[in-house]
Formats: C-alpha cells, sequence, structure tokens
C-alpha cells in the first residue's frame, strides 16, 4: 500500500510520528504535514500567499516526511499535486493531541484533513487521543485497530474517527464500535476577559472538557475508558 500520513499539530508532534512508525507495517509511508501547530482548522485552505513545501529529517526510517506552510488540507492537497509518486491507498490523520468527538469534529484540522482525503476519492481514517501524553492503550492497540479498519470498505463519504481514552492500558474497558458524534463539543468554550489600557479588551480561548457523555456517542465511551470508533459522514459528497 502507499501511505499518506498528515496532522494538524506539526510535522514533529509525538502523535504523527506514533501513527507513521506503525503505518510502515500496511506499506510505503510518506509524511506531509503542517510547518506549525494547525488545530482547530478544519477543511480550511490557504488562497494567499505562498505555501512552501521542505524536506524535513523524520525521526521514523524509510519514511519520507515534507513539511508544508500551511493547513492539513493544503498538505493532502499538495502532497496528491506534487509530493507523492502516485495516489495514495488510504490517508492517516492524526495521531491528534486532544479528542476529536463531538461537534468539535466540525473545527477539527485533523478530520478536515481526512475529509480533504475523501474529495479526492481516497479512504481516510482519523485517529485522536488524550492531551496528557498517556500512549499506552495506544500503543497497545493501533496497530490491530487500523488492520481491523482497513479491512472494511466504508461508503465514499464516510471516515473513520477512532479516540483513545485518557486512561492507563489497565483501566481499559475495551472497545466501542458505531459511535456517533455526541450532540456537545467536548471542550465547551469560553473566553477569559482582560481590558486593555487602550479601552479595548482582549478575549483568550480557553475551553473546559465535558465530564459525562451520553451512551452510544464519542464522548460516552471514551469518558468511559473505551476506545471509540464511528465513522462521520461528508454531507456533500455521494454515497
Amino acid at each position: 500500500m502507499r501511505i499518506l500520513v498528515v496532522n494538524d499539530d506539526g510535522i514533529m508532534a509525538p502523535g504523527i510520528c506514533r501513527l507513521a512508525e506503525m503505518a510502515r507495517e500496511f506499506g510505503d509511508v510518506w509524511v506531509v504535514a503542517p510547518d506549525s501547530q494547525c488545530s482547530a482548522m478544519s477543511q480550511r485552505i490557504t488562497v494567499h500567499g505562498d505555501l512552501k513545501i521542505t524536506r524535513v529529517s523524520f525521526p521514523v526510517a524509510d519514511v519520507s516526511a515534507y513539511s508544508v506552510s500551511g493547513t492539513p488540507a493544503d498538505c493532502v492537497k499538495v502532497a496528491l499535486m506534487y509530493i507523492l509518486p502516485g495516489k495514495p491507498d488510504v490517508v492517516f490523520s492524526g495521531i491528534n493531541s486532544g479528542y476529536n468527538a463531538g461537534i468539535d469534529l466540525l473545527y477539527s484540522g485533523t478530520v478536515g484533513a481526512a475529509m480533504e482525503a475523501l474529495t479526492q476519492g481516497i479512504p481516510a481514517i482519523a485517529f485522536s487521543c488524550q492531551h496528557e501524553g498517556n500512549y499506552e492503550v495506544v500503543d497497545a492497540y493501533l496497530s490491530s485497530i487500523t488492520k481491523e479498519l482497513l479491512a472494511q470498505k466504508l461508503p465514499a463519504n464516510e471516515i473513520w474517527n477512532v479516540n483513545f481514552p485518557c486512561c492507563t492500558l489497565q483501566e481499559l474497558r475495551g472497545i466501542l464500535r458505531d459511535r456517533k458524534p455526541a450532540q456537545t463539543q467536548f471542550y465547551l468554550d469560553y473566553y477569559e476577559k482582560k481590558e486593555l489600557p487602550d479601552g479595548s479588551i482582549a478575549l483568550h480561548e480557553a475551553g473546559s472538557p465535558v465530564t459525562e457523555g451520553k451512551e452510544g456517542t464519542d464522548i460516552g465511551a471514551v469518558l468511559s475508558n473505551y476506545i471509540s470508533i464511528g465513522t462521520v459522514r461528508n454531507a456533500i459528497l455521494p454515497a
């Protein structure tokens, strides 16, 4: 297989290194990722200014890696048009630092890159985990879950969305499939307000996570220490 690995946390984020390492089990791997943090970019693309593409030294052997001065969706477009020797068989996006679940899926650059792959007719899987840096569950299950999902064919307008819970391997309760996006944000938005000397106001985004989720949803799964597997549908593309 030819595999494109992208993310929204940046080319040297720990998550993308783990994902690229795992992807080597399944074929030839190409990493094309933003040169800086690009969370919450959704499927935004760059329409003004230039995109700089740089080949980089990557900490995973036998992987060709390039940084792009653009968004996650830009990375998919650039990879297909100018970097890869041919169309990839699949796009892996992530592993994102922070859950991509519920309404937050609408903002996610990780999901945005996967959706960009769909617009090019390429299957995609988005992977996410907690912020805290505990990769026990990821390391134990990433490969087997990927193998499982690659063996299943989705409609042409859907991606896989996988979230690993914030727990140790011992605390993991299992895997829940067919999870639906919760009808709420995981990170509830609010803004810290600061009055500036000139009379204007500065607002700093400071979302706080929810502490419970409904049964059957992605948020409910991860908060109960389950791996959540579900799909996200693109409403524009035909099935």
